[in-house]
């Protein structure tokens, strides 16, 4: 795939960075269980690759909440942005969203 084909994607979703330890120590089944899962990279965990420069996604922890981003074409991002929500949403037993779209609050 070109890199033309692959657009800069990112979500903020509403597991806070001062969440209580049990919730960040079920973020980790979260990851694994997303599509293409591959492992931590510089302490971020990676989806798809390492190459920043190649399709690929990695998340970290933000003020604003937990943060993906990376660079995917469009539909794809688009249905994995949907799966993260639906996996976290039932592991956490939470509705898990992102506050800019108004999904959710912070």
């Amino acid at each position: 795939m070109s890199a033309a084909q692959l657009f800069f994607q990112s979500m903020n979703l509403n597991i806070r960075y001062d969440a209580p330890q049990e919730v960040w120590d079920q973020v980790a089944l979260i990851y694994e269980k997303l599509e293409g899962w591959i492992g931590y990279a510089y302490d971020l965990p990676f989806w798809f690759g390492f190459d920043e420069t190649q399709k690929h996604i990695c998340a970290s922890v933000e003020p604003s909440g937990l943060q993906f981003s990376g660079l995917m074409p469009e539909s794809e991002w688009d249905e994995w942005r949907k799966a993260v929500k639906a996996i976290a949403t039932e592991i956490l037993g939470y509705k898990l969203g992102e506050i800019k779209a108004g999904e959710v609050d912070f």
